[in-house]
């Protein structure tokens, strides 16, 4: 087996030099590379339509620069953020949604309503632009940090909502009322704090 591998190799060499071989390996190595690291990029989406009176080609794409722009010293990127949350949900009759829901017996739901009330409040009012994913604790912790008179009873209603939101606890009128007394105050201390 060795001699005719020797042989082989003898009879490359002969052809061509090992200098340009050796680039061609090269070129070879860096063309697979850059295969393998752009694959998903130029492969066709799908495959042409075979119809009769014309025929499309596949859209082939060129590889995106994994690499970003970032933004110049000088300039600070423009982020327009659009409020998630709407002020206080007054229904067509004059009644609040919370309320409706309380009086349905639907206590949870009442909960999670009565603190997206308070938040959409607290979002019309400048204080807090929460962003799609944002946490029910990282929106108090914004307010807070924003108007400290509101932090007390929005870490009060925070808790109680995720307490029965998201632990799971079952809701009762109780933590309805509470809920109502918590928002009431952090409606009242909006008032009485200037921005």
């Amino acid at each position: 087996m060795t001699r005719v591998w020797d042989e082989f190799a003898a009879a490359v060499f002969d052809v061509v030099s090992p200098g340009v071989l050796l680039l061609l390996a090269l070129a070879l190595a860096g063309l697979v590379g850059a295969l393998w690291y752009w694959f998903p990029a130029w492969v066709p989406r799908r495959l042409p339509r075979l119809r009769l009176p014309r025929w499309r080609l596949p859209r082939w794409r060129l590889p995106k620069w994994r690499r970003t722009r970032k933004p110049k010293a000088g300039r600070k990127a423009k982020t327009k953020v659009e409020p998630v949350f709407a002020p206080t949900v007054v229904l067509p009759d004059g009644t609040l949604l919370a309320d409706r829901l309380a009086a349905e017996g639907r206590y949870a739901e009442a909960i999670r309503q009565r603190f997206r009330d308070v938040v959409g409040d607290l979002t019309a009012a400048g204080v807090v632009a929460p962003l799609p994913g944002t946490t029910a604790a990282e929106v108090a912790a914004a307010a807070a940090a924003q108007r400290p008179a509101v932090a007390g009873p929005l870490a009060g209603a925070t808790d109680l909502f995720s307490e029965i939101w998201y632990g799971d606890r079952t809701a009762l009128g109780v933590h309805d009322e509470r809920m109502r007394a918590l928002t009431g105050d952090v409606r009242t201390r909006m008032r009485g704090v200037t921005p």
